[in-house]
């Protein structure tokens, strides 16, 4: 089988294991023998490496390994006429390749790697006795030798490794290149990172070049001094950014249709590839055995049993949601209200600040409160797979950071009519917060990895002695084990680190468009802040932690519908401030201008789900090769159809003559 020069094997797994003592006890870490020796058996390039605590085993697998597993796994791709085939090892030409060459994904390679580490099991008749230092166990029959291993500390950790060159080439012409501003290599990324990385930079991009639209009306605003025609200019301005947001959202769907279709996946592929070693793997939908097992139940019975179940499975996911939402409203809306009025009244600086530090620290309780209890009932509702599991939680966790974020800024500028106050807030969670978060994000994780480096130099001095002599980091793998994981702040069963970019950006976009009337100058804010993110988010991927787990995606998921949740609200937020901008006597009469303002809103909601049928989401060209390669499989079918029909009625004529 011809390689493709991309599809050289590399080291892109490694193991973390115990570090021999001394060469005269190898003997003693027999099970590590064992693993190596069953690793190479089943097709992997093992490397051992030694670290300064730890020993690295790294482990490469041949195109010709990946495609046994792919065959045994009865992995689908996409072949060259648009038809999804279960793969074959001797039909290789027959599949589309990715876009950097190779005929496998990362996600699809890393599935593989997950089947064959696993798939390693005792087919012997008995146990087998393995030894680790003066410990004896058992490797019982049928059992996978990695999850022993695991279950007795041995195999500490199982992560995938960076590959030197193309990270090298990713942080020359993406994380450091700041000549292109929006630009990426989504094509690079894709295939280094999968596709869920490359959907959140491609949507942060595009959100970024749209960004400079209002920022330019935002920055004349701000100069152009309008005088008594402000109270004109300012709705024009809120109709602009209005259409445009749900433009945005509209030709985002037809890029995401577009993107899919040049990576080849398949609209029908859930978020189930997505593997995690010694972590929790992606579920199926959680029918009752009993149902399945009862092949004999009676076809009305069996319907019956399996509405009841997906009912009582809606009205579980209802009544938690209702939790939720009451608990928002009985507990954290009165707490965000207490703060934001103490906030307005009182005058000391020095209490205001004792005041915002009390309260961070006490939304972090929230905060982490809530989405314990978010898990909790999440594990009681019934989802095809994780993938709607982690749309679940994202609803509920937005639900608090919602709350927490708008309710002072809704106190300032509907209750109190504030709006020095209002700009104040907006200049503070636009500038500070954003550039803190940017700055946190990839100085956190670096002083994480310089704390656990000086920590093992301190234990290795104290084992010693001695103080002389610096302890070098040498191995790649292991610089990268001290490294923190990409993984989510909430809900890391579920999510990675997206999940805190995506809240991010959520956040920003309802800032921004919520109170746009109060602050146009905003969207400048955000078009400079996201330019940077779209570099220090690739740093971070690259440089400042461990490669992710990769995850299969076809959408952002979730997030575009609290995207659309923020546009309505905002409509509605504006509509408030121009009203109070018009009525400031607060008179409430209903006038002219005030008339105007509510049919305005009345007609902005109807823009928003009017363009959403005037803008086709999916591109014409995608739907033009999808229909093409539709007809020409359903032709393929038909004349291999035909020459079944008809080769079995010439065998039927032949027997039918010789009887």
């Amino acid at each position: 089988m011809k390689v493709h020069p991309e599809e050289q094997a590399i080291f892109e797994v490694c193991l973390v294991v115990p570090k021999r003592k001394t060469e005269e006890e190898c003997v003693t870490y027999d099970c590590l023998e064992v693993l190596e020796n069953a690793f190479q058996k089943v097709g992997f390039i093992v490397e051992r490496i030694d670290g300064v605590t730890d020993e690295f085993m790294k482990l490469a697998a041949p195109l010709e390994t990946l495609g046994k597993a792919a065959a045994r796994l009865q992995m689908k791709k996409r072949t060259h006429i648009g038809m999804d085939l279960l793969f074959e090892l001797d039909q290789v030409k027959a599949f589309v390749r990715q876009p950097d060459g190779s005929l496998f994904s990362w996600c699809e390679r890393f599935r593989c790697y997950h089947h064959l580490i696993y798939g390693i099991v005792n087919e012997n008749q008995s146990a087998v006795t393995l030894k680790c230092e003066e410990e004896e166990f058992q490797w019982n029959v049928g059992e996978s030798l990695i999850r022993t291993l695991e279950s007795k500390k041995i195999v500490k950790q199982i992560f995938p490794l960076h590959d030197e060159i193309r990270r090298k080439k990713l942080l020359g012409n993406w994380a450091l290149n700041w000549w292109e501003f929006t630009g990426q290599p989504l094509d690079e990324v894709y295939s280094y990172f999968g596709t869920k990385v490359a959907l959140y930079f491609a949507f942060l991009g595009m959100y970024t070049r749209w960004l400079l639209f209002p920022a330019a009306l935002g920055v004349i605003l701000q100069l152009v001094e309008f005088g008594s025609l402000r109270l004109l200019v300012l709705p024009i301005f809120f109709v602009s950014i209005i259409v445009w947001a749900v433009m945005f959202s509209q030709f985002w769907r037809r890029k995401n249709s577009a993107l899919v279709a040049r990576w080849q996946i398949n609209y029908a592929f859930g978020g189930d590839s997505s593997f995690r070693f010694s972590g929790v793997e992606c579920g199926s939908l959680q029918i009752p055995v009993e149902l399945i097992k009862n092949q004999e139940m009676d076809k009305t019975k069996e319907k019956e049993a399996f509405q009841r179940f997906e009912w009582f499975g809606c009205l579980r996911r209802f009544r938690n949601d209702a939790i939720v939402i009451l608990s928002i409203i009985c507990l954290q809306l009165p707490f965000e209200l207490a703060y934001a009025h103490c906030y307005e009244v009182i005058q000391s600086d020095v209490i205001k600040f004792g005041l915002t530090v009390l309260y961070l620290f006490s939304i972090q309780y929230f905060t982490r409160l809530g989405a314990k209890i978010s898990m909790k009932l999440i594990n009681c509702e019934n989802y095809e797979n994780n993938e709607k599991r982690a749309d679940s939680l994202v609803y509920k966790i937005f639900g608090l950071y919602f709350m927490q974020s708008y309710i002072g800024v809704f106190y300032h500028a509907l209750l109190h009519r504030n709006f020095a106050t209002l700009r104040q807030v907006l200049i503070q969670r636009l500038l500070i917060s954003e550039v803190l978060e940017n700055l946190l994000e990839n100085s956190v994780p670096y002083l994480k990895y310089s704390y656990r480096k000086y920590k093992i130099r301190s234990n290795k001095r104290r084992e010693k002695g001695s103080s002389q002599g610096r302890i070098q980091f040498t191995s790649r793998a292991e610089k990268e084990y001290l490294k923190p994981s990409y993984s989510a702040s909430i809900g890391v069963e579920l999510e990675d680190g997206l999940f805190d970019d995506y809240l991010e950006l959520a956040l920003q976009f309802g800032m921004i468009m919520m109170f746009a009337c109060a602050f146009p100058l905003a969207f400048a804010f955000a078009a400079l802040n996201n330019i940077t993110e779209i570099r220090t988010d690739a740093l971070k991927l690259l440089a400042m932690h461990k490669r992710p787990f990769p995850r299969a995606a076809t959408t952002i998921g979730a997030w575009l519908n609290i995207f659309q949740f923020l546009i309505v609200m905002s409509i509605c937020t504006n509509c408030a401030l121009l009203v109070w901008l018009y009525d400031q006597e607060g008179k409430w009469k209903i006038e002219p201008g005030l008339a105007a303002i509510l049919v305005m809103e009345h007609v902005l909601l109807l823009v928003k789900f009017g363009f959403s049928r005037l803008v086709p989401e999916e591109p014409a060209w995608v739907k033009a090769n999808r229909v093409q390669k539709a007809s020409q499989v359903q032709d393929i079918c038909s004349k291999q159809l035909l020459r079944t029909i008809s080769g079995g009625e010439k065998t039927l004529n032949y027997v039918k003559k010789t009887v």
